[in-house]
């Protein structure tokens, strides 16, 4: 059990933005909202982002469905997000921890299959041991074979739109099992980018 402990509630939050790189961007964030089963999370939209918590499965359900009902849309599109675990004081919206485990938005249809670049970086708060627990995590999207390499800052993923999220979570769940407290990860995901990939380091 951990004995470094700052906040309670294993509850998993997300703060997002999605940019539809379009004059139609109103249109297509609202119809991606209004598309995705949110019924297992608490889901909150502001003049500047939108902020779902609950389990980790469903809030990365939730994110991974309402970016691909984004990028349907055909634009270049990217998602920005910070999810976390353990924040001290970190309450509010508990009750939806007692959800099952089931998702809702599984079914992505032909969406699942858009390709997709992200960068991520975590960030293991509380531990004396985070950068093996940043590597550890590092070599899991090597054997998943979406890992593309280190930029400053991060690390790359290429791959579908399913594929990608599938290495975010299973990279999210997997470090809040060590010894970290604290757990941040940021995301920023994007689809149908005119600009030709970077080959990383």
């Amino acid at each position: 059990m951990n004995e470094l402990v700052c906040g309670t509630s294993r509850i998993v939050g997300c703060r997002f933005s999605v940019f539809p790189m379009t004059d139609r961007f109103v249109e297509v964030i609202m119809g991606a909202l209004a598309s995705v089963h949110t019924d297992k999370v608490w889901i909150h939209t502001d003049d500047v982002s939108t902020c779902v918590r609950g389990r980790a499965e469903h809030v990365f359900d939730v994110t991974r469905a309402i970016f691909a009902h984004a990028a349907a849309s055909g634009v270049h599109t990217v998602f920005n997000g910070t999810y976390s675990i353990g924040c001290p004081g970190d309450t509010d919206a508990d009750v939806y921890m007692s959800e099952d485990s089931g998702v809702l938005n599984r079914e992505l249809g032909p969406h699942a299959d858009i390709e997709t670049a992200c960068q991520f970086a975590l960030y293991p708060l509380g531990t004396e041991h985070y950068m093996d627990i940043i590597y550890g995590e590092v070599q899991r999207a090597k054997e998943k074979g979406t890992f593309g390499g280190s930029v400053h800052f991060a690390s790359r993923l290429d791959g579908t739109l399913t594929r990608v999220f599938e290495s975010l979570e299973d990279a999210f769940k997997h470090a809040i099992q060590t010894d970290t407290s604290h757990l941040v990860m940021t995301a920023v995901v994007s689809a149908h980018s005119p600009s030709p990939k970077q080959k990383s380091v």
